[in-house]
């Protein structure tokens, strides 16, 4: 007597794992990978410059002059990114197009060089200095103060080719202009300082791996900082316009 074998159940339909992302949701996540990519892009070339003499110099802070006038390079290189975001930010832009950010770059350059020096000199200067002395009888009581002062001159630079991208092209370059950086930075410190340990984290992260560090990170540090700017002078001016009725 042989054995029945019995057939084998029919297979069924392949079972596969629902998403939860719908087509918008990646289609945002994609336009944010390719705004960090073109930030990222944008200032590798335009602080190409810099970022080769750090490159070949094993100790930069022997060589303050030519370091210095590189630095400002800086500058313009951030109010281009800051600029290719805000018309990113906008809905009705063609976002997609990466040319926004040399326009962007060209256009706010004489404004964002003339706003960025103050911050970039004292910045390199407050570094120097606190370099010089670290080795020195007066560098224990000094150098702390020019480290907090030249951190505090670069984070409100940033800031201000934040505000420099967001504002109106032709407004003066009056005294005040240079002092809403560093007011706003001071006023609304909490994000201030988030923003600085982002920057300072990310310079770090890059430091070890230059070429995956520059690929990635300063684009996300960039976006989130630009954010937090527009955040913090947003409350500022909403708290500023209420104070008056209060009284």
């Amino acid at each position: 007597m042989t054995p029945t074998t019995s057939a084998p159940a029919p297979a069924g339909p392949t079972r596969r794992l629902p998403t939860n992302v719908s087509y918008g949701s990646w289609e945002l996540i994609w336009a944010h990978i390719h705004r960090v990519l073109v930030v990222n892009l944008g200032l590798a070339v335009t602080c190409l410059p810099l970022l080769a003499a750090l490159a070949a110099a094993h100790e930069p802070w022997r060589h303050p002059v030519p370091f210095t006038l590189l630095w400002l390079c800086v500058g313009p290189a951030l109010a281009g990114a800051f600029g290719y975001l805000e018309r990113a930010a906008d809905d009705t832009a063609d976002t997609a197009r990466a040319i926004e950010l040399p326009r962007a770059y060209r256009r706010l350059f004489r404004r964002a060089t003339a706003l960025w020096a103050p911050y970039a000199l004292l910045a390199a200067a407050g570094a120097t200095d606190a370099v010089l002395l670290r080795h020195t009888a007066v560098g224990l009581a000094v150098c702390p103060a020019l480290a907090v002062v030249s951190v505090l001159s670069a984070l409100s630079g940033v800031h201000a080719m934040a505000l420099t991208a967001a504002g109106p092209e032709d407004h003066p370059l009056t005294p005040a202009a240079y002092l809403t950086a560093p007011y706003g930075l001071l006023r609304r410190w909490p994000l201030a300082l988030a923003d600085l340990v982002l920057l300072l984290g990310a310079a770090a992260l890059v430091n070890r791996a230059p070429l995956l560090g520059l690929a990635t990170l300063p684009g996300c540090a960039l976006y989130v900082v630009w954010r937090n700017v527009h955040a913090a002078h947003a409350r500022l001016e909403s708290a500023d316009t209420a104070a008056p009725r209060g009284r």
